[in-house]
């Protein structure tokens, strides 16, 4: 490959495009570009720019043998229409030829979510007699009232708050901005937490609208990881056997939502998805539930 055509190059640039134009997650943006990078090692010395459609179809031949899930194949080749969508913007190609690919159609699967009553004992499960437990356990409930993602959450600041009308800003997915909203109970929790635990945390850190809301005790904003680290801890604690992941909580709070009733465009609307389609999975969680509390409620309902 030459060296204007430098891998190493075209991944750089690549990155700086995933996350200014198209706002991609950290998380994302390494995964799109491995998944990129693998690819060129496979072209060896083909020239990315100037291959055939026909090759895409070899690649994914190619990846299909070595067993990938359906989800992991379809974000590979998510990760090269991508690419290709970036080098077509760039100019540094005269078509897209990537523009073919299909993603294979994966198997549809229900989210896992917890019921009203496991979210509550897993709440009670957090001991608060020190500020991170205090912390961790305001997290962890607003995770559970307003559907944020565990990225949302991590990045509030105090300006992000509008505690008199029980309002949050987020920033979702390509920085999309949207509002959710907590109960009262929870509102009068991160007051104390801000008024009276803060600064237990970190008593060098001055308040300010640009503050992060969720610190660790250097002072630095409490990352993603520390977050799962600190729900598995209590799961370990209180020997919850169920799978729970901070996403868990989301999948929970949209099921619970529909379950009271909640109109299908409000509930994407709170928990910022682009389309329709992404919450409607949740009305098939809805249905299972009702159907399993048919069964244990109706006289006749296991016949």
């Amino acid at each position: 490959m030459a060296e204007t055509l430098n891998r190493n190059d075209l991944i750089d640039d690549f990155k700086i495009y995933l996350k200014s134009e198209k706002n991609f997650s950290e998380h994302t943006i390494r995964a799109y570009c491995a998944d990129v990078y693998t690819f060129l090692l496979w072209l060896d010395n083909d020239n990315p720019l100037e291959i055939n459609p026909d090759k895409f179809g070899e690649y994914l031949y190619f990846i299909k043998q070595i067993n990938y899930t359906k989800t992991t194949i379809a974000r590979k080749i998510a990760s090269i229409r991508a690419f290709y969508n970036f080098l077509f913007q760039e100019e540094l190609i005269n078509y897209n030829p990537a523009d073919n690919i299909s993603i294979p159609k994966q198997d549809k699967t229900l989210p896992n979510f917890l019921s009203e009553e496991e979210v509550e004992n897993i709440l009670r499960g957090i001991k608060i007699d020190t500020p991170a437990g205090y912390r961790n356990r305001i997290i962890l409930e607003l995770l559970w009232v307003s559907g944020m993602r565990i990225s949302e959450l991590s990045g509030l600041n105090f300006e992000n708050l509008n505690l008199e009308q029980n309002e949050i800003k987020v920033f979702g997915k390509g920085a999309k901005e949207r509002i959710v909203l907590i109960p009262d109970k929870t509102k009068d929790g991160l007051v104390n937490y801000i008024k009276n635990v803060f600064n237990l945390i970190n008593s060098e850190i001055e308040i300010t609208p640009s503050c992060p809301l969720f610190i660790n005790y250097n002072g630095y904003r409490l990352q993603n990881q520390s977050i799962r680290k600190a729900l598995k801890n209590c799961l370990d604690k209180i020997h919850f056997t169920k799978h729970v992941t901070p996403h868990v909580f989301r999948h929970s709070f949209a099921t619970k939502l529909l379950e009271h009733g909640a109109d299908l465009r409000i509930v994407q609307e709170l928990l910022g998805h682009a389309s329709i389609k992404n919450t409607q999975i949740y009305t098939h969680v809805s249905i299972q539930r009702l159907k399993e509390v048919y069964e244990n409620s109706h006289p006749h309902g296991d016949k």
